[in-house]
């Protein structure tokens, strides 16, 4: 035997993939040029929702070093976050870049694992010649369906794309490996691609299992010949989910009013049985995405006739894919691909928010893939089935990228993407409050004070629609100051985690010459959230007020460190300085 060679395996299992032809520019090219000319209308889109305290309000990604690891679940999605802000401060277009960037290479690297898979030894004599025009035609519609606007254009949901690459990269990693004579360098890059995606997003979790029935299905031919093969690998992707426990410590501010078994009224049951509902109209909204929605606020089963009869269209789906991964069929597999990546949010761990699009961002490709494979089997063989084809797929790719473009026409402002929620879901109060905050910035003061009461009409105890709205009547002088206090202290009850509410009130108490109290509101935001820029600035200014000058003073400072453009912080600090007496607001 020569140096260097493998020997895979027993006799009589399949052979592993044979390294398809080096496909022409074009094919690879394709999908690519479409993913970016799709979503490039949405470069301008400002922050919106959760963007806002993940990237502007974020304090630590502010500065490159392990700060920009701290304090999240997902420090490696910060970390990215951090280096836009390096590069180009809060340019809105930066951050949009490279997302679109991350999109294009996992656009990419499906293509890459796509053409391998259908020249695969268990697809080669079905698929094998038409194998990369196959992968291009699966890339090119996964890359352009509206149903990934939501985690491309939304730029928080960068930790959903992200994630996505890794994980195809993963598989492609496999894959290759199972190519080459010196399967380790891949096999390395797998795990690391695999320990890199546990820090962008738990859903990196089910990676080592998918990749375990992709060998099984694709390249091993069975679970024994897989372990037998690449043990080590499996191993070492099995370790990886370690990372998981160490990151969502450090971000356990993130999981503990969203997440998890101790949610008020969100049992494990409730929950599994409202995503039955939730995955049927994911998998609707790939078949035909109308409407797409922003924020769903999803109701809670209360019982089996809540899903009905989605809830039976997935279960049956469950069925079959069990049977089919039973029998080792690729139908088996692609269901397993959506479910397996799916689980983490879409089984029995509760979670505040049962349904959000970007969910769907990989999931999507294994219902493509068996769209295109399946109209390909069923043209395969007919006169003129090869020019069919490709008329077919230009005409579906360029209807499912006109829609992603008028899509992301409604990320081209907050304005715009609120009023089109609002429209398509009328009775959910977030979005009033959304619109409200959207139209405040823009000036429009009458119109966001009536967004507001729709939700407090809506959701009479809704804490930050009444927040909000006292903020609004306040700022226009509408409320007496002790209205404003009491309103104030109000919306804190219903909802206390309302930071800027609570920063409001403190502002409020100075106002009213009660810094003592201010001190204290200022004080309980920051035990909360010590990086809160402007809680420093309020605490410096209550207490210089109350002859503490030089504490004071070193608030105003490290409210200057945390957010150098605070220009209130300055001022402040001017006066002190200068000795004109404490400083307000």
């Amino acid at each position: 035997m020569k140096p260097g060679r493998r020997v895979e395996g027993r006799a009589g299992a399949p052979p592993a993939a044979a390294a398809p032809r080096r496909a022409p520019w074009l094919e690879r090219l394709l999908p690519l040029a479409l993913a970016a000319v799709t979503v490039w209308g949405s470069l301008g889109g400002p922050f919106i929702w959760d963007d806002v305290p993940n990237i502007p309000g974020n304090p630590h990604i502010r500065r490159l070093g392990w700060d920009a690891l701290a304090g999240t679940s997902r420090p490696l999605t910060q970390l990215t976050f951090a280096l836009n802000h390096a590069l180009g401060g809060l340019d809105v277009r930066g951050y949009h870049a490279v997302n679109l960037a991350v999109h294009v290479l996992a656009a990419l690297a499906l293509y890459a694992l796509a053409r391998r898979t259908f020249a695969a030894a268990a697809l080669r004599p079905r698929f094998g010649s038409a194998a990369p025009w196959l992968a291009v035609a699966l890339a090119a519609c996964w890359a352009v369906h509206p149903l990934q606007t939501e985690a491309v254009t939304y730029i928080v949901q960068r930790a959903e794309s992200l994630a996505g690459l890794l994980y195809l990269l993963v598989l492609l990693a496999l894959a290759r490996g199972a190519e080459s004579r010196r399967p380790h360098c891949w096999h390395a890059a797998a795990v690391g691609c695999c320990a890199l995606g546990m820090a962008v997003k738990p859903v990196m979790a089910t990676a080592p299992l998918l990749a375990l029935l992709y060998d099984r299905a694709f390249l091993a031919g069975s679970f024994r010949a897989a372990l037998a093969r690449r043990r080590g690998l499996y191993a070492a992707l099995a370790a990886t989910v370690l990372v998981l426990p160490v990151v969502l410590a450090a971000g356990r501010h993130d999981w503990d009013v969203s997440t998890g078994f101790g949610m008020a009224g969100l049992t494990p049951g409730r929950y599994a049985l409202t995503q039955l509902a939730v995955v049927a109209h994911y998998l609707r909204l790939a078949l035909w995405p109308s409407p797409l929605i922003l924020d769903y606020a999803w109701p809670t089963a209360r019982g089996p006739g809540d899903v009905m009869p989605g809830g039976l269209v997935t279960v049956a789906l469950l069925a079959l894919t069990a049977f089919g991964l039973a029998r080792n069929r690729v139908a088996g597999f692609l269901g397993a691909w959506a479910f397996v990546i799916l689980a983490p949010t879409s089984s029995f761990v509760p979670i505040a928010d049962a349904a959000f699009e970007h969910r769907m961002y990989l999931p999507l490709a294994a219902v493509v893939a068996l769209v295109v494979a399946g109209a390909w089997r069923i043209a395969a063989g007919r006169r003129g089935a090869a020019i069919a084809a490709v008329l077919a797929a230009l005409v579906l790719v360029g209807a499912l990228a006109r829609v992603t473009a008028r899509r992301n026409r409604d990320y081209a402002s907050a304005v715009a993407i609120w009023s089109d929620t609002i429209a398509r879901h009328p009775h959910n109060p977030r979005p009033y409050v959304q619109l409200g905050t959207a139209l405040a910035a823009a000036g429009r003061e009458d119109e966001a004070i009536r967004s507001f009461e729709t939700a407090l009409r809506l959701k009479p105890d809704y804490g930050a629609a009444l927040g909000n709205l006292t903020h609004a009547r306040d700022a226009q002088g509408r409320l007496t100051l002790e209205q404003a206090i009491r309103d104030y202290d109000e919306a804190l009850r219903l909802d206390p985690g309302l930071q800027w509410t609570r920063y409001d009130l403190g502002l409020a108490l100075i106002r009213a010459a009660r810094p003592g109290e201010a001190a204290a509101r200022f004080s309980e935001a920051l035990a909360r959230e010590p990086g809160f820029a402007a809680a420093h600035y309020g605490l410096g200014v209550a207490l210089a007020l109350q002859g503490r000058v030089d504490e004071g003073r070193r608030e105003l400072e490290r409210a200057l460190q945390l957010d150098p453009g605070n220009a209130d912080a300055l001022r402040a600090l001017a006066g002190l300085d200068s000795e004109r007496g404490a400083p307000g607001r």
